[in-house]
């Protein structure tokens, strides 16, 4: 019997790839995430709780990234968004700590924590899914590949040297360089597009290889009055580094002014347990070092400049500043130096996906020549945020747009012309101006479980990533108690979050964007009056069919009449064969049978409804979500009589 040509393709990589060293071992599995990061433990935990057999592959002996490994336990955004995956570990942390007062400890976050009580919760939450297998302390060397299609990929044990294939039907790269698709040959972007390049129009004058400042991490620990924790005075060390960093050591009036003492900069990352997260921008422990394109080894030799530069600002504070009593943490990281077991990477390469997502469809999701929000997997809030104080020929003046909230579209996830790969973690497909907020912990979490539901999908239907329809991603991630649409006024609480999340990725009712300091924000607005003019031209948009209502209040009969005449509509195939049209009696047994279950308010036919009564009436009786199948661009593609499984 023949063995097939998959097996044999893979077989004869494994011969090329065995010399001069040969492989230990070779696994097969049905899902391989390469990083255990934040983006990666979160992609496996999705994957496997949908009964996909995954391995997890992790260079350092803990999982999380750089919500744990790096150090960075202070969450940033998302604090009234507690989609899925994140939501579920917040929670975890409530309940060990006691509650959500007793993690908001420093002023950067509502949600600080200390870095192995992350670790421990990630672990427990992988260990309770059988089908989830995490390889720890394992290299990511090359991978395996055949033209255009991902295989698999070779690591090395960092424990005894051996290589080791594992072969897999998707590969998920949740590396945070990006790594995997760079050795695959994929395209990606690294550094800074100029404005005529992308059209943000953000005072980038020429493009460049740029990323953003990296730090390496500090935790520090109160060990009480009177104790002397000062650490060696490190080689080159000169207080005028850091000065301007606090009001309390500010001497050189050409920097610019602190606005904070040192007790507030210690404060702005303070964890429970008296510990303290060092992680200060401007005159603190960010450096430049342009890592991306190293190999490891050299890499881990560029980083003992950040880790000197983050040991210098240590020994500032309890030299300088005077707070001898704080001193590197000794119940954290298992590592030698007491320092993170890696760096706080804000940026690497970018994938060149099958869409790019920029400024404009974050400030601006309704206008434009595609309809990103409808396919939304990933949900955010924190405005753009980007470090280059420490390299002087980076760009210093960007000008950010004000953005709302915002959704991520699926299609960043999936490279363009190639297969068995998903990206997640800092990789997708934005421009270098969004990964200023992409990057950022909660919505790292939820890309990689977007990315988990997809590559679980793609596997059970035995298809391509990019065949996976949209709605199925959505809808399996609702499932999960994710958002895809960034609603601030309909919470997971409310009774209707799902009817608000499935209209509002339809763009029937669509929300209202609002930037705001710290936490921007998007209405949906659901107890507002519905406008009927504007409804009509909103629907006459979408579906290229008049739906004339002229008075700006919409009644439950008109209403009803709406609902009849888009079943019209939704009733004719692709091929204009007429299917079954509700009836105006149907729509009215339907309301009058479910109103009071559906927590819309009193029913009353003679005053103008609210938008979240009409999008439940809609919602209940067309299902428009599911009947209108959007591809990767946000464009309505497939048969709208398709109904898929309600949730």
């Amino acid at each position: 019997m023949h063995k097939p040509l998959r097996y044999i393709i893979f077989s004869f990589a494994l011969i090329l790839l065995s010399a001069p060293s040969s492989i230990a071992q070779s696994i097969n599995t049905e899902l391989l995430v390469i990083g255990g990061g934040a983006s990666g433990v979160a992609a496996g935990l999705q994957a496997g709780r949908m009964g996909v057999k995954t391995i997890i592959a992790e260079p350092t002996t803990w999982l999380g990234g750089m919500i744990t490994a790096a150090g960075v336990s202070a969450f940033d955004g998302n604090n009234n968004m507690p989609s899925g995956i994140f939501g579920e570990f917040r929670n975890k942390l409530y309940q060990v700590y006691g509650g959500p007062n007793k993690v908001a400890t420093g002023w950067v976050s509502n949600t600080l924590f200390e870095p192995h009580i992350g670790d421990s919760i990630f672990k427990k939450l992988v260990a309770e899914v059988p089908s989830i297998q995490v390889l720890f302390e394992y290299q990511f060397l090359k991978v395996v590949k055949e033209k255009n299609k991902l295989l698999g990929a070779i690591f090395i044990n960092k424990k005894n040297k051996k290589k080791i294939a594992i072969y897999a039907k998707q590969t998920i790269d949740a590396t945070e360089l990006g790594d995997v698709f760079a050795n695959a040959g994929v395209p990606y972007d690294l550094g800074m597009e100029s404005s005529e390049v992308s059209g943000e129009n953000v005072g980038v004058l020429a493009s460049n290889d740029i990323v953003q400042d990296i730090t390496y991490v500090a935790i520090l620990k109160d060990y009480g009055i009177g104790k002397d924790c000062t650490i060696v005075k490190p080689n080159g060390y000169n207080p005028g580094e850091f000065d301007g960093a606090c009001t309390d050591y500010y001497l050189n009036k050409t920097r610019k002014a602190p606005n904070v003492d040192a007790k507030k900069m210690l404060d702005y990352g303070k964890l429970p347990n008296h510990k303290y997260m060092i992680n200060w921008p401007g005159y603190g422990n960010d450096i430049y070092l342009n890592l991306v394109n190293l190999d490891e080894t050299t890499r881990q030799k560029e980083l003992i400049k950040a880790k000197e530069q983050t040991l210098r600002f240590v020994y500032f504070i309890q030299h300088q500043l005077g707070f001898k009593n704080l001193g590197l943490a000794n119940d954290e990281f298992p590592s030698n130096d007491g320092l993170p077991l890696i760096p706080y990477y804000r940026e690497g390469r970018r994938v060149r996906g099958i869409v790019r997502f920029n400024i404009k469809h974050i400030a601006d999701p309704y206008s434009g020549d595609v309809h990103l929000n409808r396919t939304g997997i990933a949900v955010g809030d924190y405005p753009i945020d980007h470090h280059h104080k420490k390299n002087e020929n980076a760009p210093q003046h960007l000008d950010f747009y004000p953005v709302p909230s915002f959704n991520i579209p699926l299609g960043a996830l999936i490279p363009n012309s190639f297969s068995g790969l998903i990206i997640a973690e800092k990789g997708i497909s934005v421009s270098n101006i969004v990964n200023g907020t992409t990057r950022l912990q909660p919505c790292v979490l939820l890309i990689g479980q977007a990315a988990g539901t997809l590559a679980a999908l793609a596997i059970k239907d035995k298809i391509n990533a990019i065949d996976v329809s949209v709605r199925s991603v959505q809808n399996s991630l609702l499932k999960s108690g994710a958002y895809i649409m960034p609603y601030y006024d309909v919470p997971k609480s409310n009774p209707n979050f799902l009817t608000a999340q499935r209209i509002g990725a339809t763009d029937i009712l669509k929300g209202k964007g609002v930037p705001h300091n710290w936490a921007n924000q998007t209405f949906f607005y659901p107890d507002s009056i519905i406008n009927g003019i504007s409804l009509s031209k909103d629907l006459e948009t979408i579906f290229k069919h008049a739906f004339p209502i002229h008075q700006e209040q919409l009644l439950l009969k008109d209403a009803v009449n709406l609902i009849v005449e888009l079943s019209k509509v939704f009733s004719k195939s692709t091929k204009g064969v007429d299917k079954e049209v509700l009836s105006t009696a149907s729509v009215k047994k339907l309301i009058y049978s479910n109103w009071e279950s559906w927590h819309i308010g009193n029913m009353d036919e003679t005053k103008a409804l609210t938008r979240i009564q009409f999008a439940k009436l809609l919602d209940e009786s067309l299902h428009p979500f599911e009947r209108m199948e959007v591809n990767h661009y946000g464009f309505i593609t497939q048969n709208i009589n398709k109904q898929n499984e309600r949730l």
